[in-house]
């Protein structure tokens, strides 16, 4: 007997509507891609907490609504909400997007080295089709992840970086996608390409935000790949509206002696979801992932990792905190896979939450899954609430119960900026965290 797919049944009905309007549509190898990508969604269909990558993830609230395409002109007026999270720290290459839409009145590209191309994906698609057709769709996330297959169906455009080997930019990249007010149910599909050559280096930054208190649906794809030597920083910023849903996955490639390191900032949304997949394919990589979420009320934010040490000799690192108040729950996944032939790895995971109310929780499940047996690898979680005796000293001291619980938030939080090496993302992103915290703390007692 057939499968009934209820909830991706109205996705596969838009793409039938949508396919002859989608970018590219001349080029055969991306119109049989997206036909085998919607063909494995609707096999796949939304996971449920019985899959186990989503045990802790229910996306029951998301299937509950049906999102549809977004108007063609809508978001004209978004200048002012872009305004507050560009980076005000340092000049950067800019490329903004409105409701999944390039709008080249709101970006600033500037000038950039030989070798170095900022473009859009329907950009590429029609000046650089060969160049695509090897990275988009790659690998087997299509096949096991259903929103990655949903968004390659229906990427329309996103943001492309390209660095030839040796070239390195030395300002940031900032690609900054943003939801604006609608009344129906919206979602959009993102796809950001960053491919850095031989020896190249680069830093990116990856902003999600949202204007307005509508719900809508970001389902965003992310591909990297770090050739032999490159050195890519790549940090996020998760700041979508209080209604929103944001499911997002990034897959790395990396290649021996290159340099990765991420950073994931998230802060909005009511059900968020962050995937990092990244595989070191060659000696001598050093990948680092870290990251702090704060969260209240109800919202709900998932950071699952993996790192695959598929040869000898590579250095991962992951690091990720999170504080929760009122009836928030997150959730982080982090696994780290050593492959037989990957001797002499040294990989070390840890994760610690913060609650600031009896109402929150966490569930946090730390793995690792060792085949070789010349390693260093570890792994801890900790879950704890605000040192009393930390909060008494201060507030003997003159400080008031608010300012006293944000300064002990902040330190907390604090040490996973020290993983961000890069010191305008580091105040950027500290920036947007600070702002996380008066609204709920300042004053009143502890």
């Amino acid at each position: 007997m057939r499968r009934e797919h209820p909830f991706s049944a109205p996705y596969v009905a838009q793409f039938t509507r949508a396919r002859a309007t989608l970018p590219g549509r001349g080029l055969p190898w991306l119109s049989g891609l997206r036909d085998r990508a919607i063909e494995r969604f609707s096999s796949l269909d939304f996971p449920t907490p019985k899959v186990e990558e989503w045990k802790f993830t229910n996306l029951a609230p998301l299937t509950k609504t049906v999102f549809g395409p977004g108007p063609a002109k809508a978001g004209e007026d978004a200048g002012d909400a872009v305004q507050g999270f560009l980076m005000e720290e340092t000049p950067c290459h800019l490329l903004v997007f409105v409701d999944g839409r390039y709008r080249p009145r709101l970006s600033a590209v500037g000038d950039l080295p030989a070798g170095a191309e900022v473009t859009t994906l329907a950009a590429a698609l029609k000046a650089r089709p060969d160049m695509l057709e090897s990275h988009l769709g790659g690998g087997t996330a299509i096949d096991e992840k259903p929103f990655v297959a949903l968004n390659t169906a229906f990427m329309a455009d996103g943001a492309v970086l390209t660095l030839e080997p040796g070239v390195a930019l030395d300002r940031p990249v900032h690609f900054l996608y943003m939801a604006s007010a609608h009344e129906a149910p919206v979602v959009t599909h993102p796809r950001t390409l960053v491919l850095a050559g031989r020896g190249s280096a680069a830093t990116v930054l990856e902003s999600y935000i949202g204007a307005g208190s509508r719900t809508y649906w970001t389902n965003a794809v992310t591909d990297v790949v770090v050739d032999e030597g490159a050195a890519l920083k790549h940090y996020r910023l998760q700041a979508e509206g209080a209604k929103a849903f944001h499911i997002a996955a990034t897959e790395v490639r990396l290649a021996r002696d290159s340099r990765y390191e991420s950073f994931v900032l998230a802060v909005g949304g009511r059900l968020a979801r962050n995937e990092i997949a990244a595989s070191l394919n060659g000696i001598n990589i050093d990948c680092r992932l870290s990251g702090a979420y704060l969260a209240r009320d109800r919202q709900h934010i998932d950071n699952t990792t993996l790192i695959d040490h598929a040869q000898p000799e590579c250095h991962s690192r992951q690091v990720y905190k999170g504080v929760l108040d009122g009836k928030a729950h997150a959730v982080f996944q982090g696994k780290i896979v050593v492959r037989p032939q990957a001797q002499k790895t040294d990989a070390h995971q840890l994760n610690k939450n913060l609650l600031l109310s009896e109402t929150a929780r966490v569930d946090t499940k730390p793995e690792l899954e060792i085949h070789a047996d010349d390693v260093k690898c570890s792994h801890g979680a900790s879950v704890g609430e605000l040192d009393t005796e930390a909060l008494f000293y201060l507030r003997a001291r003159g400080i008031d119960a608010g300012h006293a619980r944000n300064m002990l938030i902040e330190a907390f939080v604090g040490e996973t900026f020290e993983h961000i090496s890069s010191p305008p993302m580091r105040a950027h992103l500290e920036r947007m965290a600070s702002s996380w915290l008066p609204s709920r703390h300042q004053g009143g007692a502890p």
